[in-house]
């Protein structure tokens, strides 16, 4: 996982890590660890607000962390979910790496298109949503000028 810290990339011999990061990590461990599983719902920000005594900015700071390298999609009005992660490479190829570094950065990517797809999708139907309220309202201020 990569830390950033409040002014960019942190070096590596920074110390305490900030109460994001310590989210961040702690979700990566639950899903490293199988108690979180691709497609499972992430625990939501008050939850998290809770569990870790943090305030909202701080939660939201983490899911974006995850975001970011590949482990949490959000699904807008749904919440954050675990992302699902490519398993392309043969279980005995020992030339691909192995572990979260690995299904980070090629479920990463694929998490990120889908995420990417969810809210282009999203966008157009309240693009669509838009227009019939355009339309309706300037059919129902022609009809009361009159």
């Amino acid at each position: 996982m990569t830390f950033v810290g409040r002014r960019g990339r942190r070096p590596a011999s920074s110390g305490v890590p900030l109460t994001f990061e310590v989210i961040a990590e702690t979700l990566c461990e639950r899903i490293r660890s199988g108690g979180l599983r691709p497609g499972d719902a992430l625990p939501t920000q008050a939850v998290l607000m809770r569990e870790f005594g943090a305030s909202s900015l701080t939660v939201q700071k983490a899911m974006a962390l995850l975001k970011q390298d590949g482990w949490a999609v959000s699904r807008p009005g749904k919440g954050a979910f675990v992302a699902h992660h490519d398993h392309d490479h043969d279980a005995d190829d020992t030339d691909a790496p192995d572990g979260p570094e690995a299904t980070a950065h090629v479920g990463g990517a694929t998490a990120r298109v889908e995420a990417l797809e969810r809210a282009l999708a999203e966008a157009v139907q309240q693009i669509g949503d838009l227009r019939g309220r355009v339309e309706a309202l300037e059919s129902d201020g022609g009809k009361r000028g009159h």
